[in-house]
């Protein structure tokens, strides 16, 4: 019964390999008749061997997924004719609606496997993972067929679809790593409380999008006190709508999301609407509604830069909270609170690099250098001050301020969480300077070189981070490999902005 489930799992690379191929038609360098008995056998080879490896050696097919993924990947792009970045892009595309399907899947089945005998939940689980495949591959084929195929013909833009495919491949991991492997046990009580509470601060991604639209947008014409004051009535809403929420109607986490929705679309709403009321000349008529291949590609090559750059911090991130989670409980509760605390601590210097990057692009969009060059003095002065300041104040007061969060009875938590305070909080300057990099760079359309300092700075704290973990230094060498990335991302950066100047 076990090896079932480990077929019907596996069953659904067939939904996906023909998602594939799909949007494809005129791009393929075989005829169907002999492409599909390739394709198909190849897939068998894999069901079975996968569904053989798990059983023998008691693997979820998660495990196998990604490693599966790489060989068929070869044959895909083989059997197209197209350049490796298009390829890249529907093959990923494909694999995210696969991996999504999978993780929805263990979302329907807690409620099974709450019922019933692992024997019978070994069958109904595959089963039903191959269902959703099917259903999501006849949902999405239609549209995903139009839509991609559209886009290959007449997006030709080769450094878009470089940094395009990274998008889906990012969230394929995503939706690997996160689908839970034990439904009856991960999706119940606070767990399942909280997974609610994330779908409900999703639908506020609409919101986000309006309010940093439209707030971008008056940045741009130097208008940054409005965005300002949404944001601060957002926030104060948000809190109060908390507190009610919480408190009085006692809807707990469910209730505080809420509450953080709807403070979204106020903010997000009402500067929109205040916008196109006050600068009627920047609300689009119908005239300016055309096709523009340049701004497209413009715009995309800034955007998905950004987006990759958002992705990657939050990737790194979460593999260091994995790591973080393996020394227990009092780690983890210390670095919980510590983690508030620092990005509190940090956070003006972040709106400040992101002000910077407004001035910058101003500057740069009207032919000024020399004012760039005055407001790069000027920004690096103010920052690093300020971070000095603050990380006085954070290693003076970091058991105060862990007393805030913590119980001060905790005391091995406290002094967990003061130890991280003091490592990361004597060195504020690194980030500062990095977040006014991160900022120059979007502004001088090299969105690239902030991709790339993000890679430089995360990739070395996840790799100093699990390198020096096993160490002696245990988890202090986690708090240490945070400045260490910082250190060498503002060493690029800085070391590029020489070199080009010069």
């Amino acid at each position: 019964m076990l090896l079932a489930r480990y077929i019907a799992e596996f069953s659904m690379l067939y939904p996906a390999a023909l998602l594939c191929y799909l949007p494809l038609s005129g791009f393929l360098r075989l005829r169907v008749k002999a492409l599909c008995p390739l394709v198909l056998s190849v897939v068998t080879a894999f069901v079975l061997l996968g569904s053989a490896v798990c059983m023998r050696f008691h693997l979820k097919t998660n495990a196998l997924l990604l490693p599966m993924m790489a060989p068929f990947m070869l044959l895909y792009v083989k059997s197209v004719k197209l350049p490796l970045p298009k390829a890249l892009f529907v093959f990923f595309t494909a694999s995210t609606l696969t991996a999504f399907s999978t993780s929805l899947t263990n979302y329907l089945c807690a409620p099974i496997e709450l019922h019933n005998s692992e024997p019978v939940f070994a069958l109904s689980s595959g089963l039903i993972c191959l269902a959703v495949s099917l259903i999501v591959l006849a949902v999405f084929s239609l549209l995903f067929r139009r839509k991609i195929h559209w886009m290959l013909c007449n997006v030709s833009f080769t450094s878009i679809w470089r940094a395009l495919f990274a998008a889906p491949l990012f969230l394929t991991v995503v939706f690997i790593w996160i689908t839970p492997w034990y439904p009856s046990v991960v999706l119940t009580g606070r767990v399942r409380e909280i997974s609610v509470a994330l779908l409900i601060i999703f639908l506020g991604i609409a919101a986000t999008f309006l309010y940093n639209y439209f707030a971008n947008l008056l940045r741009a014409i130097g208008n940054s006190v409005v965005p300002l004051a949404f944001l601060a009535v957002s926030a104060i809403l948000n809190v109060i709508l908390d507190l009610v929420c919480v408190l009085v109607l006692d809807w707990g986490v469910k209730g505080a999301a809420g509450a953080t929705v709807f403070s979204q679309y106020v903010s997000g709403v009402g500067i929109g609407l205040y916008t196109l009321k006050k600068f009627p000349q920047l609300c689009p008529k119908r005239t300016d509604c055309r096709w523009d291949r340049k701004n497209l590609a413009n715009i995309l090559n800034l955007s998905v830069m950004t987006s990759v750059q958002q992705s990657i911090m939050n990737f790194g991130i979460l593999m260091v909270q994995g790591l973080v989670n393996s020394f227990g409980t009092v780690i983890m509760a210390a670095f919980a609170a510590a983690v508030k605390i620092d990005s509190f601590a940090y956070m003006p210097v972040q709106d400040f690099g992101n002000a910077f990057s407004t001035y910058v692009a101003q500057n740069y969009g009207a032919g000024q250098p020399d004012r760039i060059k005055k407001g790069i003095r000027s920004a690096g002065l103010t920052s690093a001050v300020f971070c000095i300041v603050i990380s006085v104040l954070v290693c003076a007061f970091a058991a105060p301020l862990m007393g805030i969060f913590i119980d001060p009875a905790q005391t091995e938590i406290i002094a967990a969480g003061v130890q991280y305070l003091r490592i990361e909080g004597a060195c504020y300057i690194g980030i500062g300077v990095l977040f006014l990099l991160y900022g120059y760079y979007r502004a001088v359309n090299q969105p690239g070189m902030s991709v790339l300092l993000t890679i430089a700075s995360l990739g070395t704290r996840v790799a100093l981070a699990y390198l020096l973990s096993a160490t002696p230094l245990g988890v202090t060498g986690i708090w240490l490999s945070v400045p260490i990335g910082w250190a060498l991302a503002d060493a690029i950066g800085i070391g590029y902005y020489l070199k080009k100047r010069t």
